[in-house]
């Protein structure tokens, strides 16, 4: 099936500085790539990858599941640590949750952390009835374009698939009782007004993570797909100041691929 237009992954061959950017569920690299460009633009090498099952169609997504998805940033990590001295890895609501794990599980091969508004748990009622409900009914509406500026939208799925969506609680279950391996610094930026995740999935995150270095910023413009929002560009200059912190002297440009 052909990738959609827009969703295509990106990559950036920059300097010694790395960063893995994880989109999140039902969505694409479509949602971070202004993200990517910004960063790739000053000199960092940046992987931004498709994960499995995305960026199609959404019977796609059915048949995979969260050690799909995992496997594909895991994957771009080790390349990505074989080709730069420091790599962070970021991401945006599930996207932010791969990006936790990656960092729990790969301990110093990770410099540091940038997640925004990362998801912990899958939330409400229908979150009980998912084992079930997901042999009876295929997909429920979708979540994508959550975003407060006006003429902007995301480019995912219209239809959650269920088997997918069990699979994420299953994941972000089992990320939960992992985070108390997070211990590289921590950037999380959260949206005042998110009506996909709510605050209390990065309250979480910030209670179990084994972090010293921790910085909280609270968007105030933008909901949930905040990287396609009016706080877009602060979360550019943040996560850029916060990995200039961390890895001083970041390097020279590269030549921009997509695909």
């Amino acid at each position: 099936m052909p990738v959609l237009p827009g969703a295509e992954p990106y990559r950036h061959q920059g300097g010694e500085v790395g960063v893995l950017l994880c989109h999140g569920f039902t969505g694409s690299p479509q949602s971070l790539r202004p993200w990517a460009e910004h960063h790739a633009a000053r000199g960092l090498t940046v992987s931004l990858p498709l994960l499995p099952g995305h960026g199609t169609r959404w019977e796609d997504m059915q048949v995979t599941g969260w050690q799909d998805w995992y496997a594909e940033v895991d994957r771009e990590l080790r390349l990505l640590a074989e080709r730069c001295s420091q790599v962070f890895v970021a991401g945006l609501s599930m996207g932010g949750a791969l990006a936790l794990r990656l960092a729990a599980r790969h301990g110093e091969r990770v410099r540091g952390v940038v997640v925004v508004n990362p998801a912990n748990k899958v939330h409400g009622l229908s979150a009980y009835a998912l084992p079930v409900a997901r042999h009876l009914v295929r997909t429920t509406k979708g979540i994508a374009s959550d975003i407060a500026k006006e003429g902007a939208a995301e480019l995912g799925y219209d239809r959650v698939p269920l088997h997918a969506a069990h699979s994420l609680r299953g994941f972000l279950r089992r990320l939960d009782g992992e985070l108390p391996q997070v211990t590289q610094p921590l950037l999380l930026l959260r949206s005042a007004q998110d009506h996909v995740v709510p605050a209390a999935d990065s309250a979480r995150v910030l209670c179990r993570v084994s972090s010293t270095d921790v910085t909280e910023i609270v968007l105030e413009q933008s909901y949930h797909v905040a990287t396609l929002d009016q706080d877009a560009d602060r979360i550019f200059e943040e996560s850029l100041a916060f990995m200039g912190r961390l890895a001083p002297g970041l390097g020279k440009e590269g030549a921009a691929t997509g695909g």
